[in-house]
Formats: C-alpha cells, sequence, structure tokens
C-alpha cells in the first residue's frame, strides 16, 4: 500500500490527462527528443580535446532555444553536489556548476514550447514538501505547465554531509522521498487545508497556491534499482534510465528490452504508464569514417584525471548507473555512443525505440555545432522513419 493510501493523501489529475497540456502534446511524437544540458564544466565528457562547450547560463539559454527551433521536447540539467575542484584533472571537471532547478525556471522565460525539467535532491538540507509544492506550482505558472522537476535522492555519502546529514540506506532514501511527493501532490491537490503526521514530514493547517494550470506539475525520476522502479511507477511521468550494458550500442540494444519492461511494468502494478528515456552521447559526422575518427580523436585526449575520480565516485555509491560502463567510455559520456553518419545514427535511433525506449536526452562533445547538425541532417531522416512528426504538424 502507498504512502497515499496510507495516509489518506489526496492524488491530482495529472498532466496527460488534460489533451491541451504541453505533456499531453509531447507525447504524441513516437520519440522524444531531449537535450542533456551542460550546466557543468566540461558537460557530460571528459577530454581534453578542444570545444566550445561552455557551463554558462548565456551558452545554455542559446543551446534550449537552438534545441527547440529543431522540434526537441525536452530541456534538462544535472544535479551534483561537489567539493572545490570538481572531479579534477586537466579539465576541472564539472568545478563550475549551475543549479539546474533555478536555471530551468530561467529558461521559461526565454522559450516557447520546449519543457524544461529541473532536478532537485528532495532529502538535502531543510527542503519540505511544502517548499516544493509552492515553488513547483510557481514555476508550472511562469512556464505554462512546460516546468517538471527530476526528483532524486543521491547516492554518494559526501553530498548529505555537506549539509550536516547522513545518507539513508538506499531502500529508505526512496521510502523518504515517496512520503515527500505525496505529500506534495495532496498540497497541488487539496481544496483544504492540509495536516498530516507522517514518518518523514509533518504539516498542520498548510496550503499551497496557485494551482498547478494542469493538475500537477509534470515529474520525472531516474534509477536503476527495483526501489527506485517502484518509486517511479508510483510517481513519475518520465523515468531516465542508464544502459544495464555499458556504452556499447549493440550490447545494450540486447539487454535493453529486458530491463525497459520492468520499469513499464513497475507503472502497470500501480495502474499507471510512464515512458522511458535514456541518454546516448551522438558522434556523428557526413561520413561513417569522418565520425569514428572523430570518436577516437574524443577518447585519445582522455582526462585521466577526472575519469578516475569520477570512477571512484560512483563506485564508492550505491548508484547502479555505471557499474557496466569501462572508465574510457567516460571521455566521451553518456549511458550511450551513438557513431556514425547521419543515416547511421538514425538507424540506431529506429533500433533503441524497438527496444521500448520512448526518448533519447542527448549529450554531445562540442554542442552548439554538433547539435546543430543534429537537428539539420538526423532529425528530417527521424521524420522521414516516422520517429518524429513536424514540429509544424505535431
Amino acid at each position: 500500500m502507498s504512502v497515499r493510501d496510507r495516509a489518506g493523501l489526496a492524488e491530482p489529475a495529472q498532466p496527460q490527462d488534460f489533451p491541451d497540456s504541453p505533456l499531453s502534446r509531447v507525447l504524441r511524437q513516437p520519440l522524444l527528443l531531449g537535450v542533456f544540458l551542460p550546466l557543468q564544466t566540461g558537460g557530460w565528457s571528459q577530454s581534453t580535446l578542444p570545444r566550445g562547450t561552455d557551463w554558462t547560463f548565456d551558452y545554455n539559454r542559446a543551446l534550449t532555444q537552438q534545441a527547440e527551433k529543431f522540434g526537441f521536447d525536452i530541456a534538462f540539467g544535472l544535479s551534483q553536489w561537489l567539493p572545490k575542484g570538481g572531479f579534477g584533472g586537466e579539465t576541472h571537471y564539472r568545478e563550475n556548476f549551475l543549479d539546474p532547478f533555478v536555471s530551468a525556471i530561467a529558461l521559461a522565460s526565454a522559450t516557447e514550447s520546449i519543457l524544461l525539467l529541473g532536478t532537485v535532491h528532495v532529502l538535502y538540507g531543510p527542503w519540505h514538501p511544502l517548499h516544493l509544492a509552492k515553488f513547483l506550482a510557481t514555476a508550472d505558472h511562469i512556464s505554462g505547465g512546460r516546468f517538471g522537476a527530476n526528483i532524486v535522492t543521491g547516492y554518494a555519502d559526501t553530498e548529505p554531509a555537506m549539509f550536516g546529514q547522513l545518507k539513508p540506506e538506499h531502500d529508505k532514501r526512496y521510502a523518504m522521498a515517496d512520503e515527500f511527493v505525496a505529500v506534495c501532490k495532496d498540497l497541488w491537490a487539496g481544496e483544504d487545508n492540509l495536516t498530516f503526521h507522517g514518518e518523514h514530514y509533518s504539516l498542520q493547517e498548510a496550503y499551497a497556491s496557485p494551482r498547478p494550470k494542469y493538475g500537477r506539475p509534470i515529474l520525472v525520476s531516474a534509477s536503476g534499482s527495483p526501489a527506485g522502479f517502484a518509486f517511479a511507477g508510483r510517481n513519475s511521468d518520465l523515468v531516465f534510465i542508464s544502459s544495464p550494458a555499458g556504452e556499447n550500442i549493440d550490447r545494450a540494444l540486447e539487454a535493453l528490452p529486458a530491463h525497459v519492461e520492468k520499469v513499464k511494468q513497475a507503472a502497470r502494478d500501480q495502474g499507471r504508464e510512464v515512458r522511458v528515456v535514456i541518454n546516448p552521447t551522438v558522434v556523428s559526422a557526413p561520413t561513417s569514417a569522418e565520425a569514428h575518427a572523430r570518436y577516437q580523436a574524443i577518447m585519445d585526449h582522455a582526462d585521466l584525471g577526472a575519469i578516475g575520480a569520477f570512477t571512484d565516485r560512483h563506485t564508492a555509491g550505491d548508484s547502479q548507473s555505471w557499474l557496466e560502463h569501462s572508465a574510457r567510455g567516460r571521455a566521451v559520456g553518456g549511458h550511450l555512443h551513438i557513431v556514425g553518419s547521419p543515416e547511421e545514427v538514425a538507424d540506431k535511433l529506429h533500433r533503441l525505440h524497438e527496444t521500448g525506449i520512448d526518448g533519447v536526452q542527448l549529450t554531445f562533445y562540442d554542442y552548439q555545432p554538433e547539435l546543430d547538425f543534429f537537428g539539420t541532417q538526423i532529425v528530417p531522416l527521424l521524420e522521414e522513419a516516422g520517429l518524429r512528426k513536424s514540429v509544424t504538424n505535431p
């Protein structure tokens, strides 16, 4: 039995229950397209090969507008709490890091149609469900219903330690997050003040306004564990997963059908449906040979110091996301590597869709020129293949 059922908390309508909501519009696309914004130094790749990718807000605003021009559905940023210097290395990987929640709200005034997702660690520091319910409802109104939250619980001991906290064990973190979100939902749905005394959170005569435009804001989560899948099944509209077979696309294509089915079955067990999204890094060029040469050059310039620190941090925590990934593959970044000519990339995205994947959250090495290449050379091929509906005919 869920927290909501045990406590008698109200459940708001979902944004996809409204045919005119931004989420409903996006979900009519056969394959969702998202851009994973490089809000952090080094973006997603730990390589010293020269490029123009930048963590600044102006750069990310231009990227988001560029993605929107090509009909992308989602812009999304990572959240991570790191000590001075980030992961170090020659690139000072993730030394600077814009907050994705604040950045996504700011991007709402610079865009018109793209969904904007902000990541928030709900268990760190003084976060309370009443805070998030109010903040998200406000962002929902600012964006016209395009804003959503990626609810994460963290995995590394060092992050809660920054807030003077100890990391709860894995499944307890999801139980805490479940109660947190259940309270938020009641605040979005409730007609009256809420008094609630749960295992982790308490409220007395609490109320949050304004009410979201489409029932509640968009909710997403990312996980690779059974507890995370169950949380997503109860709460999320979109679920971000990692490759269970590492970054190699051919191995991933074999492993993904069963993995995706676990995620979707967890939602069906709750009487819901979710869309599953994965993060490929795309390296493309006019010819396959050029693309593979570019891919090799990125790896040849691997920032081994940053890669080592990144790998140590992730293997020390209880995250499942990177267990099957090679350290060398971190030079390129992303959960999957899709390399080739535009035709080859479109074909691999089609094969990825056939595994049950509903969307891709794309990363690039040199963002602006590579996003432009993807939009002009690959998006038309996806439209021809029936994977995308034209932005002029959504």
